[in-house]
């Protein structure tokens, strides 16, 4: 499929409501456990994706859709959301999420982004050049990234208790 901006955001819109339905209300063992050293659990995922709304993808449009002659972008911390979440619940995690997006898909629309201005560019610290559509195709991406990684956290955790159906269950490979 091509790059659609209604069909991104048709995604974005959904990400946190999709969080929510998955997280909201569950027992500490399904949102804090992980897969093991080095690993995320569901309540970490959800602060990494908070810190993304508020560092990346409309930072990094901005940035793009500027006038400035420096076109580059700073480099995402992809751990922040150790510290950034420490001592909130996964409620407040969830209505914070909720809230950015809601702002940021706000945003994303005032731009009134065309095709000529899809095409417009940036400078990734890793891989260069990218244009506006690259970014906000990778903004959808990375939400469905998360949510498959937050269904496989998830499903890991009763990998023995399945017993011989494991066979049958690519998810806890």
């Amino acid at each position: 499929m091509d790059f659609k901006l209604d069909n991104t955001i048709e995604i974005l819109e959904r990400t946190p409501g999709v969080i929510e339905d998955l997280l909201k209300g569950l027992s500490p063992e399904w949102v804090m456990n992980n897969e093991g050293n080095d690993t995320w659990s569901p309540y970490d995922i959800l602060g990494h994706l908070i810190h993304g709304e508020k560092t990346d993808w409309i930072v990094r449009m901005d940035i793009i859709l500027s006038h400035s002659d420096d076109k580059t972008f700073q480099p995402f911390d992809r751990f922040a959301q150790f510290e950034q979440s420490k001592g909130k619940t996964l409620q407040q995690l969830i209505d914070e999420f909720k809230e950015l997006r809601k702002h940021n898909i706000a945003i994303l629309i005032s731009k009134k982004i065309s095709d000529s201005t899809l095409n417009k560019t940036g400078i990734h610290p890793a891989f260069g050049t990218v244009t506006l559509s690259q970014l906000l195709s990778t903004w959808v991406v990375h939400d469905l990234s998360h949510i498959a990684q937050i269904a496989r956290v998830m499903a890991k955790q009763y990998k023995t208790a399945v017993g011989p159906w494991q066979a049958y269950l690519p998810i806890l490979g």
